[in-house]
């Protein structure tokens, strides 16, 4: 009965030293999918010319955000797949074949020739590479964190902040790139072979993370019965806790891709150097990493969700005058120190969304209802933004604050979504336990 009970709640817990081990891996995997996913909004403009040539810049910048779009669509269909191969095969499984398919796909933008060379070849490539990578981090979020708050339910909060984390990570070491390269190469040779640089860096270290995480032990919840299916549960019994789900992420996967749109933003919005956009979304992303475990800390004492209304709260009334700020007052600083705190924000938000959305599952579907929730979330309100806003900004109405319009509405839904999860929840997983909700 006991073993039954911690089956079904996923509560199996690990040695503090075992933990320790478990998070670095698993953070290190995650880094590693996620530093290749970033890369490539960072290096749009260069990107667009080499694999998207129009007579306009704006359509072939847009042409370029919208492959980023499309390929977010595979991502629910990974979350969906690897997450039932998790459940049922174990949450250690999926993360070895999500990381292989992850080193996959960035070796093939590395190497694929440009549009010049190959011709209408080149985008078409590209665009199967990108939904190759969009698959794989598909299964990622779902695996690696029901991975992660099955090793500690004691405190879920903290440990699944790192899977967000390790995402700053990514996003620091992205920015890093185009920071570097934008500061030490010329604008040919940055458009010649330059952009290359970080994919292969993604390539070459890709084997490492997978090395790492073949040698981590697995115990957690064992796999779902061979009888059983995960997706037709999610999909028939757990609709309303999917949308919960997406809602509680949509903020805060809008900021975080708006911010890695930010030197793209520079350039086209705000005539000024890319490397300002880079050191901003630097330091931004040095907040995630520091900020993100401070937040699920947090929570895991105050209560999920009255910890990430009051940061909802914050982040609604802070974001159209951030951006009214940008447009106003384009320096560097003002930029710098403007998305530093949009990015610390974030982080403040983003620390304690993982562990509730891991809570709204049962253990026997928890990897897909996680991958089919953040997918969707990310893929709608994540994915598409970079090419939602660079649409609003072709209103003159809207002009250079879309990015401001499009977080206000994005943050009441998640707002909602909070509020309703707090309000309707059918059991006490939001309330009480070992880790307020």
């Amino acid at each position: 009965m006991a073993l039954s009970a911690h089956a079904e709640t996923g509560e199996f817990g690990a040695s503090p030293q075992n933990v320790t081990k478990l998070v670095i891996a698993t953070s290190l995997g995650n880094a590693l999918e996620w530093f290749d996913i970033s890369v490539y909004a960072y290096f749009a403009a260069y990107l667009s010319k080499a694999f998207f040539p129009a007579k306009d810049p704006t359509t072939s910048l847009l042409l370029t955000f919208g492959s980023f779009a499309l390929t977010f669509l595979a991502r629910p269909i990974g979350g969906v797949l690897l997450g039932t191969y998790a459940d049922r095969h174990g949450r250690k499984a999926s993360l070895l074949l999500s990381i292989a398919m992850m080193t996959c796909g960035t070796s093939a933008v590395a190497l694929m020739p440009t549009f010049e060379a190959i011709g209408v070849l080149a985008p078409l490539l590209v665009i199967a590479a990108r939904l190759v990578q969009g698959f794989s981090a598909g299964g990622e979020f779902g695996s690696s964190t029901a991975f992660l708050v099955e090793h500690m339910p004691g405190r879920r909060g903290f440990v699944a902040s790192w899977q967000f984390a390790s995402q700053g990570l990514s996003s620091l070491l992205g920015a890093g790139f185009g920071a570097l390269l934008t500061s030490t190469l010329s604008e040919a040779a940055l458009q010649s072979w330059g952009w290359r640089i970080p994919f292969l860096f993604g390539a070459l270290i890709g084997p490492i993370g997978l090395y790492i995480r073949n040698r981590i032990d697995d115990a957690t919840a064992p796999p779902a019965a061979r009888h059983d299916t995960p997706v037709r549960n999610v999909l028939r019994t757990q609709k309303l806790r999917v949308l919960l789900g997406v809602g509680a992420i949509a903020i805060a996967t809008a900021v975080n891709y708006l911010i890695i749109y930010m030197p793209t933003y520079v350039v086209k919005a705000l005539n000024l150097s890319p490397t300002i956009g880079y050191l901003a979304a630097f330091a931004a992303s040095m907040a995630g990493i520091t900020l993100n475990p401070l937040a699920g800390w947090i929570s895991d004492r105050v209560g999920r969700t009255t910890y990430l209304i009051i940061m909802g709260m914050v982040l609604l009334f802070t974001v159209f005058p951030m951006f009214l700020l940008l447009a106003s007052k384009p320096s560097g600083t003002v930029i710098v120190v403007a998305v530093l705190l949009l990015g610390s924000l974030k982080a403040l938000y983003l620390g304690a969304v993982a562990a509730l959305m891991s809570e709204l599952f049962p253990a026997s579907t928890r990897a897909t209802g996680l991958g089919l929730s953040y997918n969707v979330g990310v893929t709608a309100f994540g994915g598409s933004a970079p090419a939602i806003v660079t649409w609003l900004g072709t209103f003159a109405a809207i002009g250079d604050l879309a990015p401001g319009y499009f977080l206000t509405a994005v943050c009441l839904f998640s707002l909602w979504a909070l509020i309703t999860a707090r309000l309707t929840s059918a059991d006490k997983t939001f309330t009480s336990g070992p880790t307020k909700v």
